[in-house]
C-alpha cells in the first residue's frame, strides 16, 4: 500500500512539473505572440484561458490513471499539493528570479481588474476532485 502511495505522488509531482513547462510555454507564447498582437490585458485573458484548459486536460489524464488507486480526499490534497507548489514557484521564480516586484506578481490576482490568474490557480487545485466526481467508481 505504502508503495502505491509512493508511485501516486511521485506521480503527482511529475504532472505538476508538466503544468510548470506548460505554463513557461504558454507565458512565452504569450510575450511573443499574443500580447504585441492584442496587448497585455487581452494576452493575459488568452493565456489564462489556456492554462485552464491544459490544466483540465492533463489533469483529466492523471486522474483517468490513478482513480482506482485514490480517495475523493486524496484528490483533494493532491489539488492543495499543486496549488502550494505553483503558489510558492510563481512568487519565489517571479521575485527572486525574474526580479518582478511583490506588488506586480500580486497586482495578477485582481480579479476585479481583469485579471484571471485567480481562477488558473482555482482549477489547479478544483481538478483533480472535479475530474474524480465525474468519474465515480
Amino acid at each position: 500500500m505504502i508503495e502505491m502511495e509512493t508511485k501516486i505522488l511521485l506521480y503527482t509531482l511529475t504532472v505538476w512539473v508538466v503544468f510548470v513547462v506548460l505554463a513557461i510555454m504558454n507565458g512565452a507564447a504569450r510575450e511573443i505572440f499574443y500580447a504585441p498582437r492584442v496587448g497585455d490585458h487581452t494576452g493575459h485573458i488568452i493565456s489564462s484561458i489556456i492554462a485552464i484548459v491544459y490544466i483540465l486536460i492533463v489533469t483529466f489524464m492523471f486522474v483517468s490513471r490513478i482513480k482506482p488507486h485514490v480517495s475523493k480526499r486524496d484528490l483533494f490534497l493532491i489539488g492543495t499539493v499543486w496549488l502550494a507548489m505553483t503558489i510558492v514557484f510563481e512568487f519565489g521564480f517571479g521575485h527572486y528570479i525574474m526580479g518582478h516586484s511583490w506588488s506586480h506578481l500580486l497586482a495578477d490576482y485582481n480579479i476585479l481588474e481583469g485579471k484571471l490568474w485567480s481562477l488558473v490557480l482555482l482549477t489547479t487545485f478544483a481538478a483533480p476532485s472535479l475530474w474524480g466526481h465525474v468519474m465515480k467508481g
